[in-house]
């Protein structure tokens, strides 16, 4: 079996790849580059002239060998190796007619627990969201920042008192709102400085989140640690990194007790399943980050069916509504807050026929939010 085309395909707002095989099976992946797609598009046309004419089930070999070929990488170049990784196991799930995660040492569960991400502008919609999941029978709730993601064109002022004061208040209504039994997962967005997350963090340790996500930015994982010895809730991040080696940096430090590799950024299931083995010998959990597409969620069920270390899996928000939905044939099945992992071939998913034509591609423009001072707001 050889390669005979790597077609990246932009739907909607995601990138997705199909390898096509000479015996007619063909392999389904995503790249994480979010912002970047354009760039990642590029990386995968790039990588499809290498891959043309190769055996498929080398899945290890073409990843050390996109990986190793040129000194440079980055966000970029890790979605598009992992777009193709992702397609690679789908393949060879197909070709073996075994879910993928049956190669990667088989199934220790058969449905994978989800937080659902509850989004609004304002405090009252994020609030009836928790109460919605909730109903809906979801036992936990995510992306729930005390910082409203309020429209970016609105400059941005609070003093310290009241930015503090108005997060710690508004983590007590989301507890309230998800009752004692529904955990509630903390997201920060990288918005704080470490100074500030420590602040937070004693503020709202009384509300016992689940997690504390992404409380400052990634670049000084020193930085993380420090916020991390300050408090008694457990670290989530990592999804801004992309390798086994900035991971392990990150675990050597004590700075997480969850790691969140982006299957679809940090180098697709060969590379994800490695970081959650040096996370395992840590006893450090894993929660996949997953803000994209359903063929993302696809693939992080394979992750999660074949790890001992999994936590929870985040389960973006429309992923049963369209366009999502009707982006693929079968859209994945969630029942009492657990995802049902596909027992079919592959990553158990496949694009709808008129994906492409449907949904057509609708890229990200360079925009963020500025204080009122004219500098510019982390996101």
């Amino acid at each position: 079996m050889k390669i005979t085309k790597v077609e990246p395909l932009s739907v909607d707002r995601f990138l997705f790849v199909k390898v096509h095989t000479d015996a007619g099976i063909t392999g389904i992946g995503e790249s994480g580059t979010w912002g970047f797609l354009e760039a990642s598009k590029a990386a995968i046309e790039k990588f499809g002239r290498y891959l043309v004419g190769e055996d498929p089930l080398r899945i290890e070999h073409h990843w050390q060998y996109m990986y190793r070929f040129a000194h440079f990488r980055g966000a970029a170049i890790m979605g598009a190796l992992s777009a193709i990784d992702i397609a690679l196991w789908d393949i060879a799930g197909k070709h073996f007619d075994v879910p993928a995660y049956q190669l990667m040492g088989g199934a220790v569960r058969d449905k994978a627990r989800v937080y659902y991400h509850v989004l609004g502008d304002t405090r009252e919609k994020l609030v009836e969201g928790v109460k919605a999941a909730r109903e809906d029978g979801f036992t936990a709730v995510g992306h729930l920042t005390p910082f409203l993601d309020e429209d970016r064109s609105i400059p941005y002022f609070k003093t310290h008192v009241d930015k503090m004061e108005d997060a710690i208040d508004a983590v007590r209504q989301y507890r309230e709102a998800a009752g004692d039994n529904v955990d509630i997962c903390v997201e920060i967005h990288r918005q704080l400085t470490p100074a500030e997350a420590i602040v937070l963090a004693k503020g709202i340790e009384e509300f016992h989140p689940m997690f504390y996500e992404d409380p400052t930015l990634p670049d000084n994982l020193d930085a993380m640690a420090f916020i991390a010895s300050k408090t008694s809730i457990p670290i989530a991040t990592g999804e801004r990194i992309h390798s086994i080696h900035e991971f392990q940096m990150l675990l050597q430090r004590n700075a997480v007790q969850y790691v969140r590799p982006d299957v679809c950024m940090a180098g697709g299931l060969t590379h994800s399943k490695k970081i959650a083995a040096i996370a395992e010998a840590q006893y450090v959990g894993v929660i996949p980050h997953n803000p994209l597409g359903p063929v993302s969620t696809a693939a992080c069920l394979q992750l999660a069916a074949c790890i001992p270390n999994f936590a929870i899996q985040e389960y973006p928000l429309g992923e049963r509504e369209p366009p999502k939905s009707e982006i693929v044939k079968t859209p994945l099945q969630v029942e009492d807050g657990f995802l049902i992992i596909p027992d079919g071939p592959g990553i158990g998913i496949e694009l709808a026929d008129d994906a492409l034509e449907r949904f057509p591609e609708k890229p990200r423009e360079v925009e963020t939010r500025l204080h009122v001072d004219g500098s510019v707001v982390d996101q």
